[in-house]
Parts: structure tokens; C-alpha cells; sequence
């Protein structure tokens, strides 16, 4: 597993306005739209192309496209939604696909409740979009079961990422013969008593929408 840490000074500025507990939900969704964007940005380097032929108003020339099948972006549901708009604005033929997995605060252990996703994957590159890599359990588990379905190459972006969440993933995920990459724009401190990334920037969910989850 490969681990990047997004090192811009706008990265750093956008999350600075985000961990702010002063940050309202309007701003703090717009904030966090623009710094996936950017992380976005480093996270399609290694997205698929092909060559094309087309014709420009001077010449024919040789371009590039994105190759078939397209890639997948996949935010996890709830908070995952409030970073789909910026990835899909540098992708947008990519295909999206959802998925609902939810944490237990007791054991920290992700169960999955809700999937709309295509029964196969193979051959797909897939951008798995959560604001928080903390414990790493939600994360490992959606990277399992979107490889169970034949994804072969797996990206994750995160706004934050803590040390223990990172030791996880790798853990949990070195069987797997497929690269996966997580891109954030930090990595953390370290993890409460809780579960939560310290410093961090609170509930991404909560923070994003203004309601406590039910």
C-alpha cells in the first residue's frame, strides 16, 4: 500500500478553514468540495488512458482519453457524498457507485447496509472517496468488497488520515495482489479514546450537512 500526503500550501489553507470548529456547514461543505478537487488532482495520476485521434482547427493530432471501462468513484455513504462533486469535476465520465457502511462505536468494526454498485468490477479502477481515515476498518472493508467484485486497482481519498488508521489498512489489506493507494491531505496525530483523529476536525458527516447521525 502506498500512502500520499498531499504537501500545497492551498491544501494546507482549505484544511486549516475546515478544522476550524467556527467553519458553518455552507462553508465547510464548499471547502471541502474545492480540497477534493485538489487532492483529486494527485489522486488521477495513474488513471487510465488511451491514445486518440482528432482533429484539431489546424491539424489532425494524436491525444489522450480515458480508457474503457471507466472508472468508478465511489463515495461511502453519508459523509463520502460531500466529496463527490470534487472528484467527479475532474472526472466527470467516470461512473459512480455507492456505498453505505457504518461504524460501530463500541467495537469500531464497519458492517455494510446499502450498496449500488455493478455485480462485476473487473478491470475497474475505483475511487473510494471518505473525509476520514481514522480506525481504518470502514475503509478496509469497502476496499474488500469492491476487490471481491474484480476491482484491480484501488485509490483511496481522504481529507484526513491518522497513523493507527493507515497501520490497519495495510495490515488488513496485505493479501490483496492489487496496488491501492491512499492520498490525504494530512496525516494526524493519532486517535482518541473514542476512535476520533486528533486533532482532526470533528464529525465530518455532522459537520457537512448540520444533523447528527441517527
Amino acid at each position: 500500500m502506498r500512502t500520499l500526503v498531499v504537501d500545497h500550501p492551498l491544501v494546507a489553507h482549505k484544511l486549516t478553514v475546515l478544522r476550524d470548529k467556527d467553519t458553518d456547514s455552507p462553508t465547510f461543505r464548499s471547502l471541502a468540495d474545492e480540497l477534493v478537487t485538489l487532492l483529486a488532482y494527485e489522486a488521477t495520476r495513474d488513471v487510465r488512458v488511451e491514445p486518440t485521434r482528432i482533429e484539431t482547427p489546424v491539424a489532425p493530432a494524436t491525444g489522450t482519453r480515458l480508457a474503457t471501462p471507466r472508472p468508478l468513484v465511489v463515495p461511502i455513504l453519508r459523509a463520502g457524498l460531500g466529496m463527490l462533486d470534487g472528484m467527479m469535476r475532474l472526472l466527470p465520465t467516470a461512473e459512480v457507485g455507492f456505498l453505505g457502511m457504518v461504524r460501530n462505536e463500541e467495537t469500531l468494526e464497519a458492517t455494510t447496509y446499502a450498496e449500488r454498485l455493478p455485480e462485476d468490477l473487473s478491470g475497474r479502477q475505483c475511487y473510494v472517496v471518505d473525509p476520514m481515515l481514522a480506525t481504518g476498518g470502514t475503509l478496509a472493508a469497502a476496499i474488500r468488497f469492491l476487490v471481491d467484485r474484480g476491482a484491480d486497482h484501488i485509490t483511496a481519498v481522504t481529507l484526513l488520515a491518522a497513523p493507527e488508521g493507515c497501520a490497519r489498512l495495510e495490515q488488513e489489506l496485505a493479501d490483496l495482489q492489487i496496488p491501492v493507494t491512499v492520498v490525504t491531505a494530512a496525516m494526524d496525530e493519532k486517535l482518541n479514546e473514542k476512535g476520533y483523529i486528533v486533532p482532526g476536525l470533528g464529525d465530518a458527516g455532522d459537520r457537512l450537512y448540520g444533523i447528527a447521525a441517527g
